[in-house]
């Protein structure tokens, strides 16, 4: 089933507890999977740490996010308690997937269909 939703997905993100070294060392794990059931070596995907706001029960560094580099992806720390990067998450994720493009030309405005243009 984890496999289906890995081959139909667009993009990842890839979401550990900073309170929890266990979730932060599995992140290596799904990132292989994932590019393994993609057949790809890039993807876009996005490592969140998440529960930032606990600051004090901290047991991953910010420095330890320089995983993030190893693995080629983007970096970001959220808290859904406190709604921050939540949003910015997602939005970063559809950015990768989608990068803006450069304005259709008349010739493509004139063909059917749907131009999708992200700034």
């Amino acid at each position: 089933m984890r496999e289906q939703y890995m081959r139909t997905g667009e993009g990842f993100l890839l979401v550990f507890s900073v309170t929890d070294r266990g979730s932060f060392e599995e992140i290596y794990k799904f990132q292989r999977q994932i590019l393994r059931v993609k057949d790809r070596d890039e993807f876009p995907m996005i490592l969140i740490g998440n529960k930032a706001d606990l600051d004090h029960q901290r047991q991953v560094r910010r420095e330890e996010f320089r995983a993030g580099e190893a693995l080629k992806v983007t970096y970001m720390e959220a808290s859904a308690k406190i709604r921050m990067n939540v949003d910015q998450a997602f939005h970063e994720l559809v950015r990768q997937e989608c990068p803006p493009s450069p304005e259709p030309t008349r010739k493509e405005k004139d063909k059917k269909g749907c131009h999708c243009i992200i700034s």
